[in-house]
């Protein structure tokens, strides 16, 4: 098969599934890519060629002998540098008194395993998925941030590095970097997904494991794979959809533009578009998210921390020092501001079907010095809504713009049916990668 890297998730596991490509030859393509291309892009923080290489071929005796483990078997996967892989080191980008050894696989990489995937390594990661930037450059214009904190993993997909890739966000982590990159996004509703064995950032309530991947139909397949119940991929009969101007208000003028467009030609091919008004709970929302992020991050690093202040880059120190310095009835208001926001804007979103919003004010960031601002992600993770980015046309400098869809919490098996559906309406240019079955 020419060019098995270009394929996405779901149709290399059908070509695997059907004799028509073996496990071996679609990761000697992927790492043929890494190969070419991670010299400049910098995605991997580590690659497990021997321990791939192995897997894929028990992959293919197994596809011989009629017996498939999953529904990604033989699918070659990266894995944050904040997830545990038993057998590699977890660094999660930080400096050495930070590393891990892990003996077992998280619950969402033992997960992926048991559906036949191959686990090809661990992708880089800002310093603790927080602000310090990773090496990592964006594969669509290298002298750009391919965003952050799951930089490595949306670059790695977005070079063909692999299909598919797990990120963690907690701010705007796997949507940021999936809109920069040109790939699609997708975190789910807070708690779905086993965190157990992921460094935590705000494990408590912001923490979210999420997909990189090629197409809706990966990552819904994924996540499906790693959510701790059942989600089924709904196609809306009548979609709905929703804009709020405020938000748009706050884009740089060719990305509001872009999201306007890709409104109406919603709405010319069926779906109800109509403009709601966000609650006045949403100008607390950033600020409440803020305090909560750095009262439980400085929590879980605080023994580290007395022994290795120093060697924290200083954005994340910031961040430690500001939430050692917060008083509890901070964090506790912080809360209540989040809980106020969740119930006035989920009736919203269940009544308009999903908000559409640009996924970030702008194309990716030159330098690599600031992995862009997440204002546009944030308000999601703090509700722990379902959020997906996808891709929306490339603009100036060959860089990816995007759009992002938010459901109400619970809602993840519709809003990945919807964004199924807008992905085939816009009809991208340069944008995502579809290959058939």
């Amino acid at each position: 098969m020419n060019q098995p890297e270009t394929l996405t998730a779901a149709a290399a596991a059908r070509h695997i599934a059907r004799g028509e490509l073996a496990a071996t030859e679609l990761l000697e393509a992927c790492l043929d890519q890494i190969r070419e291309r991670d010299g400049e892009v910098a995605a991997w923080a580590h690659v497990d060629e021997a321990g791939a290489r192995a897997t894929a071929r028990k992959c293919d005796d197994e596809a011989r002998a009629g017996s498939l483990r999953g529904p990604l078997h033989g699918v070659p996967v990266g894995v944050k540098d904040v997830i545990d892989v038993a057998g590699m080191t977890t660094t999660a980008g930080a400096a050495a008194f930070a590393h891990t050894e892990p003996t077992g696989d998280a619950t969402c990489v033992a997960r992926l395993r048991a559906a036949g995937a191959v686990i090809v390594g661990k992708t880089t990661t800002t310093e603790l998925a927080y602000f310090e930037p990773s090496p990592t450059r964006n594969p669509c214009n290298p002298a750009h941030t391919p965003g952050g904190s799951s930089s490595g993993s949306a670059a790695a997909v977005g070079a063909r590095m692999v299909p598919v890739a797990l990120g963690t966000q907690t701010i705007g982590s796997v949507l940021r970097p999936a809109a920069y990159c040109g790939v699609v996004g997708f975190k789910g509703t807070h708690g779905l997904v086993p965190g157990d064995g992921v460094v935590p950032l705000a494990a408590l309530s912001l923490d979210h494991v999420g997909v990189l991947a090629r197409s809706v139909e990966d990552v819904g397949l994924v996540f499906g794979l790693l959510a701790d119940a059942p989600v089924e991929q709904i196609e809306p009969r009548a979609p709905r959809i929703a804009v709020a101007r405020e938000l748009l208000e706050r884009a740089e003028a060719d990305v509001a533009e872009r999201v306007w467009a890709a409104a109406e030609r919603l709405g010319d091919a069926g779906a109800t578009v109509t403009e709601i008004t966000l609650p006045q709970s949403f100008a607390a929302i950033h600020d409440a998210g803020q305090a909560v992020l750095a009262g439980e991050f400085a929590t879980f690093q605080s023994a580290l921390y007395r022994a290795h202040a120093d060697e924290y880059r200083p954005r994340t120190r910031g961040l430690i020092e500001e939430g050692l310095a917060q008083h509890t009835h901070e964090y506790v208001r912080a809360q209540q501001a989040r809980a106020r926001f969740r119930a006035e804007i989920v009736p919203l979103l269940e009544d308009a079907g999903a908000l559409l919003t640009p996924s970030a004010a702008g194309t990716a960031p030159a330098g690599l010095d600031f992995t862009g601002d997440p204002w546009f992600c944030a308000p999601w993770s703090s509700i722990g809504a379902p959020a997906i980015s996808l891709p929306n046309g490339i603009g100036a400098d060959s860089l990816p713009h995007a759009i992002q869809l938010v459901g109400p919490t619970g809602s993840d098996g519709e809003l990945l049916g919807l964004a199924g559906w807008c992905e085939r309406v816009l009809a991208r240019e340069g944008g995502l990668v579809r290959e058939g079955a």
